[in-house]
């Protein structure tokens, strides 16, 4: 049988790990119904701010949740072996995504926007003029992350 130890990551390494990663799960929320997608994202530790770019077409389920203004909650995990020993490790940020108009984009916007990976039109069947491309900001109300181990070997 297995033995776990969960703990609690310091602001230091929440931000370390969110800096080290750059996809997790984005996931709005309005009245009873939930939506989760896959994203990227980039990340600014100073300001603990999550920048995420969201490609919709016209139809999309994502753009109806956009326009409702949901609550917002974005995952990042991933899990590690070594012999005899995994290490699970989640962050969990939870807030409302602030859309940025074109018009409002800084420098500094640009720049963590690049830090998101994924590629803007490739994976689109549409033509790029029936894109919605929309920039969102989410300064957390709340950010924290775990640290789950577990030793494979040991006999509770």
């Amino acid at each position: 049988m297995s033995l776990a130890q969960e703990t609690e990551m310091s602001d230091s390494e929440v931000d370390e790990f969110l800096g080290r990663h750059e996809t997790g799960v984005l996931s709005l929320a309005r009245s009873n119904e939930p939506y989760s997608i896959p994203i990227s994202y980039g990340y600014n530790a100073d300001a603990r701010t999550f920048f995420v770019r969201l490609v919709s077409t016209p139809e999309s389920e994502k753009r109806q949740f956009l326009s409702s203004s949901p609550q917002a909650r974005i995952v990042v995990y991933e899990e590690s072996e070594s012999n005899p020993t995994s290490t699970y490790r989640s962050v969990v940020g939870t807030g409302a995504l602030e859309e940025i108009s074109p018009s409002d984009l800084t420098v500094e916007h640009i720049e963590q926007y690049g830090n998101a990976k994924r590629p803007l039109f490739e994976i689109w069947g549409q033509s790029k003029k029936d894109l919605n491309i929309q920039l969102y900001t989410l300064n957390p109300d709340e950010l924290s992350g775990r640290r789950t181990e577990i030793d494979r070997n040991a006999v509770e």
